[in-house]
Formats: structure tokens, sequence, C-alpha cells
């Protein structure tokens, strides 16, 4: 064929190869360079696509000249200068018309229709350039390989483009640059075979050799330096792309405020863990703060932030790279521990406790969040991910409803009592919103004179279908699950209003949790109930235990100097058991001691109760605080307070809890052994 012969016989072979590596190289780059065209929106697309245009249209032009600088047509030869720059400009802009026209349009028919002008660009180009090409000699067209030519370029063009947007990985990627070499090369070399040229008798034939060797070492640079433009551009582009896709991935593999893993990446690890040859070696532990919240009400987001913040930082470095900790959210962590050996399982969780105890500073206030901690070891407890996960956060909320076990391994009788305490607290929820709890109210009295200075509010909680649940279940239910503050503005608030229809001389009593003394906002929503319900404040007295007090000395003292100021009194509840120290007596203003009902219960058996009875009475006379004995139940104990000169009492003997429509029946004073008592009711049960 003449396409061969011309191509074997008619040009310098090395010349061919070095056109044909520009070609490929040129090529692959166009198509990586158009892709991004496809890609990109607004200015950015028209960008890419000017670029891809200079590249298409330098790899384009230096392959033809390239192989027209090998040509050998027998005669002296010459290059026209405009006619050569103008094939140039046409290649480069016709391509970045090619390349808008297939990236602008989601339809493949745009692509194929953008790739068919891209073809006819470089024949266009090839054309313009062979015009440029002077010979001396008669110069003849051969029509069919021109048509050839045109619709060879034209349809590899169109195929080129077409399969570009889809085919971009394997050994596929390359097709498309293979079909964009095929219609340059076949373009040039069908359009070389149409020419034609006759050599003039008299005329010297050949050609300056090794000036066209120097112009097409030239022509190659040039074309090497534009196309090393474009491929610096392109893995530029390409890397700031996969920093920008790996920014992306870690934001949402990872919690933004922590930086540790989130919810996502930690199912992704377990299961990965648990499909791998370890699998029998993994235990995951589910975390909770026990504190989280007091923190955020007491100091701030800010501070709970922080807090957060260190834990996670503690979590990161526990223990190595060994174990893989993440944050599912809020005050949740979870950790992946490699390893099910039981006793070194408890040594591992024993060490986080100590770091979630160990206090954060957070600006001049430390707080120590605690945790609570729930195990769980594959495949004991669960063969699956969620079966372990969920199995986990049971044994976590069984550590967090007992306030003596912050630690909890999973057992099978744990999911029934876990279930029926999630439903209980959701049952207690629906009764505070709904209003299904009740007060009773315990009467306390003047040892000496029988007096009735005032009554105990005590929280009762009938269930539709479970009767009365005692305040020692409901109450830690209420703290485990964020109800409590809630909780106590209830009871607050209905005590105030109920005491408010009392005899102006009697005071009400309501139970503090630690919780509520730790909410920065407890006095003014003291002073707001005080306000709405029309209680005076000297009426009210709010009871607290020591326990309460010690998490956050200089909180509490705060806190309980603003309640004061209000004209509310404060009395120190249980004392005797517990943290009970003479430091409390010292450091906190309270107006009243109430002695615990184990000191009074034994006042008749044994000696050294009374012996304790009768210091903290001497101690208070001289701090000038007055005593309050609970649990008073029998005559022989009553008597021994009087004798003892306690100021006042309470008790089953003296009074049992009862609704505020029975207590309201009271005389003034009460009378021991001849006066009616108020109805039976249940057993008190403090709500604190």
């Amino acid at each position: 064929m003449r396409v061969f012969s011309c191509l074997f016989t008619e040009h310098n072979l090395w010349f061919v190869l070095l056109a044909a590596v520009m070609c490929v190289l040129g090529a692959t780059i166009t198509i990586r360079l158009y892709r991004l065209v496809s890609g990109a929106r607004g200015a950015a697309r028209l960008g890419w696509a000017f670029l891809a245009a200079v590249c298409a249209g330098a790899a384009v032009w230096t392959t033809h000249f390239i192989a027209m600088l090998g040509y050998e047509p027998g005669v002296p030869v010459q290059l026209d200068p405009g006619l050569t720059i103008a094939s140039g400009l046409i290649a480069i802009f016709g391509s970045g018309l090619a390349f808008l026209i297939a990236g602008s349009f989601s339809g493949r028919v745009f692509h194929a229709l953008g790739g068919a002008v891209f073809g006819l660009t470089v024949a266009a180009m090839h054309f313009t350039g062979m015009f440029a090409y002077r010979v001396d000699g008669i110069v003849s067209w051969d029509m069919a390989y021109i048509a050839a030519a045109i619709a060879l370029s034209a349809g590899f063009g169109a195929a080129a483009l077409y399969v570009a947007p889809n085919w971009k990985g394997g050994w596929r990627c390359m097709i498309p640059s293979l079909l964009m070499v095929a219609g340059i090369v076949s373009l040039h070399f069908t359009g070389m075979a149409a020419f034609i040229v006759t050599p003039l008798e008299g005329v010297e034939t050949g050609a300056d050799s090794p000036a066209f060797t120097a112009m097409a070492i030239a022509v190659a640079i040039a074309g090497f330096l534009i196309l090393g433009t474009g491929v610096a551009t392109y893995f530029i582009e390409q890397r700031m792309r996969e920093a920008s896709e790996d920014k992306l991935r870690h934001m949402a593999l990872h919690d933004p405020l922590t930086g540790l893993p989130n919810r996502t990446s930690f199912n992704a690890r377990l299961d990965a863990r648990l499909d791998g040859p370890l699998a029998h070696e993994t235990a995951i532990i589910a975390i909770d703060l026990n504190r989280f919240k007091e923190i955020n009400d007491s100091w701030g987001h800010a501070a709970g932030d922080q807090v957060l913040t260190v834990l996670a930082e503690r979590l990161r470095k526990f223990d190595g790279a060994r174990h893989f900790a993440a944050r599912l959210g809020g005050d949740e962590f979870c950790m992946i521990l490699k390893t099910a050996d039981v006793q070194e399982l408890e040594t591992l969780v024993q060490a986080l406790e100590n770091e979630f105890n160990r206090p954060v500073q957070c600006g001049d206030l430390e707080a120590a969040a605690g945790a609570s901690i729930g195990v769980a070891i594959f495949p004991r407890d669960g063969d699956t991910r969620d079966a372990l996960a969920r199995n986990a956060d049971l044994a976590m909320y069984k550590a967090k409803a007992d306030p003596l076990t912050n630690i909890c391994f999973y057992d099978p009788a744990l999911g029934e009592a876990v279930r029926e305490s999630r439903a209980l607290a959701s049952d207690l929820r629906q009764a505070i919103e709904s209003d299904q709890l009740t007060l009773h109210y315990q009467v306390q009295t003047s040892i000496g004179s029988g007096e009735i200075r005032g009554y105990e509010a005590l929280l009762r909680w009938t269930h539709p279908e479970r009767g009365n649940i005692p305040p020692s279940r409901f109450i830690p239910l209420a703290e485990a699950n964020g109800l409590i503050l809630q909780l106590g503005d209830w009871v607050l608030r209905r005590a105030c209003l109920d005491a408010a229809a009392w005899p102006s001389h009697l005071k009400v009593a309501v139970n503090l949790s630690a919780i509520q003394l730790t909410h920065i906002a407890l006095p003014q929503q003291i002073h707001q109930v005080l306000i709405e319900t029309g209680l005076p404040p000297a009426r009210l007295e709010i009871e607290l235990t020591e326990t309460a007090l010690i998490k956050d000395k200089a909180q509490s003292l705060h806190i309980m100097r603003q309640i004061k100021a209000l004209g509310v009194s404060i009395a120190l509840d249980d004392f005797g058991t517990g943290y009970s120290s003479l430091d409390t007596l010292r450091t906190f203003p309270f107006d009243k001691i109430k002695l615990d009902k184990s000191f009074t219960d034994e006042l008749k058996t044994d000696p050294r109760s009374l012996a304790v009875v009768r210091a903290v009475l001497t101690l208070a006379r001289s701090l000038g605080i007055p005593v309050l004995a609970e649990g008073i139940e029998t005559v022989e104990q009553l008597e021994l307070l009087r004798i003892e000169h306690c100021d006042e009492g309470q008790g089953y003997l003296l009074g049992r809890p009862a609704p505020k429509d029975v207590v309201s029946q009271l005389g003034q004073r009460i009378e021991v052994g001849g006066a009616p008592q108020p109805a039976q009711a249940p057993a008190p049960a403090k709500r604190a």
C-alpha cells in the first residue's frame, strides 16, 4: 500500500520514532488533562481546557513537524514560517474547542462530537502544515487518501473522547490515549501518502539533513518542555486533590473535637479485627463519663470540650499503639483491647479508670470526670460486632447504675436487668412529664415542747403497673439518665407550693442531690421558685449530705453562700455517716445538723452511740447550730434525746410521712402517747 511504502521508504525512521514518542506522551497527558476538564466547573473548566489544549496542540504539532522533517521527497525543501506557525495555533485553539464541547455536557453524544472536532482539528493542522512545506517539484494530491486521512482522524478522535470519561482504571485507562495516537498517526501517514512530489529536471535532489536534524531536535525539546509543564501541573493538581480527599476522608472517619476515630471508623476496625486471625484475642470496652453533664452545666461547654480533649489524648496514648480508641459521640468512648485474658483485662481497665479519675485542669478549676466502664469479650459475650458492642453497653449501664462500681464485665443476666432499668427510666421520664409523682411530708417537732416546727418533703412514685417504686430504686436511675435536675425542680416547686398554704411559722425541708448542688444556676432556680409560689425564703430549708459537698468544696461553698443570701436555711443531712468531719462544720455555713437514724436506733442499747450523740450535741451548741435527730421510733429514744437537750426530732413516733391533705389536719404540737397520729404511709426514703 502507498501508506506503508511512504512510511518505510520515504521517511527517516529515527525521525518517525522520535515523533512516535512525542505522540504517545502527548496523547497520554492530553487525555488525563481532558478528564479534569470533564470534572471541573466554571472558570476551573476553562483553565483546564486551556492547559489541555496547549498540551494537545504542542503534541500534535511537534509530532507532525518532526515526522514531516523526516520525510524525504528527493528534492530541496523549504518551510513557510507563517503557515507553520498558523498550523500550531490551529492545533491549540481547535483542541480547546473540542475539549469544551466534550467536557461541558453529560451526554455521550457530545463526547463523541468533541472528539470528532479534535480529529478535524488535527487534519486542519496537518494540511496547513503541508501547505507550508515548499518543495522544488511538482506536487499532486490523491483525494482518496485525503478523505481517508480526515475520516480516520475524526473517527479515532471521536472514539478517544467517547470512552475517556469512563475508562479510567486498570489497563483500560490507556485505551483513550492509544485511540488518540492512532488518529494522529493514521492522519499523518495517510495524508503524507496523498502528497506526491515529482522532481523537476535539472534540480539537485536531497535536503540539508544536518539542518533538518537540528530543527527536529529543537522542536522536540520545545514540545517536551510544553508537555512537561502539563505533566507537572497535572501531578501537582492530583497531589492537591489527593491531599484534599485525604483530609475529607479523615474528617469523615474522625471526631472533629478530639481527633479520635469516630463510630464509623470504630465499626470498620472492629469488623476487620473480628474477621482476622487474632479475633479470639479481642475485647471491647464501652466508656461513659460520670460527671460530664455536671462539668458542662457548672463551668460551661468550653470546659466540657477541654475535658473531652484531654481525656481523648490520654486514651490515644494509653498502652502505646496496641489498642484502638474512638469517640462515639457526646461523652461516650469505646476501645478495642487486643487481649481476651481476664486478668490482663482487669489490669488494663483499672488503669483506664485511673486515667479518667485523674483531674483535668480547666483554667483555675480542676475537674475529675470519672467513668463507668463495661467490658465484653469475643466470642464469649458476642460473636458479631453488633452483639459485642451491645453487651459492652449493657455492662457499662450496669456499672453506671451502681454507685459503688465503675467497672463491670458483661454477664448474661445483665441483659434483662439493664433492659428493665431502661424501661423504668423511660417510665420515670413520663411520670415527671405527666405529673404522676406525689410528695409526702414527715413532721419535724421540738423535742422539748412537742411544737411542730415544719415538715420534710419525701418523694413518692406509684407506678401504674409496678405499684410503689422506692426512692432508693428510682433516684439512682434519675441520676444515671440525666433526669435528676428535672426531678429536683419538680420536687422543689411542688413542696414550696404546698408549704405556702400552711401556717406561716412552719418550714418545709427539701433534699438536694449532689448533681443539683453542682448546678451553677441552682440559686437562681430557688429564687425563681420562691417568687412564683409566694413562699417566704425563711420558710424553706435545703438539706444536703456531706457526700454532695466534698466533690467540689469550693464550688459547693460558693453556691451555699448564694442560697443563704436569699434567706434560705441549709441543713447538713445524715450527719455521722459517710465522710463526716469537723472541717465540714467549720467550713460550710449550716443552720441545722440532722443526726443520722443509725445513732438514734442504738441510743438505748449501745453506750458508744449515746456518747457520739452527746458529743455532737455539745459541739453543735458550742457552734450555735441546732440538732435534729432522725428516726425516733420509741418513747425511750425520745426521752433520752430530751434529757440530752436535743433541739428537734423526726420519726415514726412523732409522725409517719403522709400526703399534704393529712398533714394539714395536724394541730400546733405533737403529744406522744395521746394525740392522734397521721395516717400510715410508706416508710420514709429520702430523695437525695
